[in-house]
């Protein structure tokens, strides 16, 4: 059975899950050979990258935000993105490749690791030096959420005059954060996702902030949320979609309170909250003094 990794906008926690499941099936490998398909990716595989990881061995596997990092034994880099619908597999060689399978990766150990993309909206792409790969997430991403400051949170949310769901997604503000897992920290701070930034208190800065970690970290443990045909190295699905407060739940019943969880679009993203859980308070104008 060949070990997956699969979601449609795959976010931190199964990202996570990916590179820890293909740690042992990667590290300490040599690729001895790249076989590329015949349509191009969002960005394209370049035959010199060919040359440049061919006979070289994977040293280690890591995350960044939502991308993976496969790290090669002359202080080169893989650098992927899944995008909407990418896909690793370490599958035999003798198995079928299915359609959309844009690149092969051959090891010496007989396993081939392949990446599947039915919209093309994922890549690979080879960054020659430790340099090249700084520069490229530094210009992406901010810190990682465990990494994210109390300081430099409130300051970030004082800056601007965005709703909170929005600050949340993006990316150079703190990274690896998605739709789902917006929705989820914003109703454990029992803010609303609609609250502007700026009008954020430190108070509840630090709550969200805490918030944040907190949903990640059993996200995580619970391997991910799947939706649809999500599962990690070993077969087994994501289950943190049975512990979701409100993302995927709108006209359902709110476990805290009972009132009904509430869809909306905010930052382009659909949105689910609990109204009664987090109110939004409008600031009220002050009167001119007569």
């Amino acid at each position: 059975m060949p070990h997956c990794y699969n979601r449609v906008m795959p976010e931190l926690p199964e990202v996570e899950t990916v590179v820890r499941d293909l740690q042992p099936l990667l590290v300490s490998k040599c690729i001895v050979s790249v076989r590329v398909g015949k349509h191009k990716l969002r960005h394209p595989w370049k035959p010199r990258w060919t040359k440049r990881v061919t006979g070289r061995k994977v040293a280690a596997l890591r995350r960044r935000g939502k991308w993976i990092i496969i790290d090669l034994d002359n202080d080169s880099h893989l650098l992927a993105h899944l995008g909407m619908t990418g896909r690793f597999t370490v599958e035999p060689p003798e198995a079928k490749t299915g359609a959309h399978t844009h690149l092969i990766f051959t090891l010496d150990s007989g396993a081939q690791l392949r990446f599947r993309d039915v919209r093309r909206f994922g890549s690979v792409r080879h960054c020659a030096t430790s340099t090249e790969l700084e520069r490229e997430l530094a210009s992406k991403l901010g810190p990682e959420p465990w990494e994210l400051t109390p300081d430099r949170w409130l300051a970030s949310l004082k800056a601007t005059s965005r709703c909170l769901k929005a600050v949340l997604l993006d990316q150079h503000i703190v990274a690896g954060v998605g739709n789902i897992y917006a929705d989820e920290a914003l109703f454990a701070a029992r803010l609303a996702p609609r609250q502007r930034g700026r009008r954020t208190s430190p108070e509840q800065a630090e709550q969200l902030r805490l918030a944040i970690v907190a949903v990640l970290d059993r996200a995580i443990a619970a391997r991910g949320t799947t939706f649809r045909d999500y599962v990690g190295g070993n077969g087994q699905a994501g289950g943190f979609q049975h512990a979701l407060a409100v993302y995927g739940r709108a006209s359902e019943a709110c476990r805290e309170c009972g009132n009904e969880i509430r869809l909306t679009r905010l930052a382009g993203r659909s949105t689910h909250y609990c109204p009664n859980c987090q109110p939004f308070r409008r600031m009220q104008r002050r009167r001119a003094v007569s």
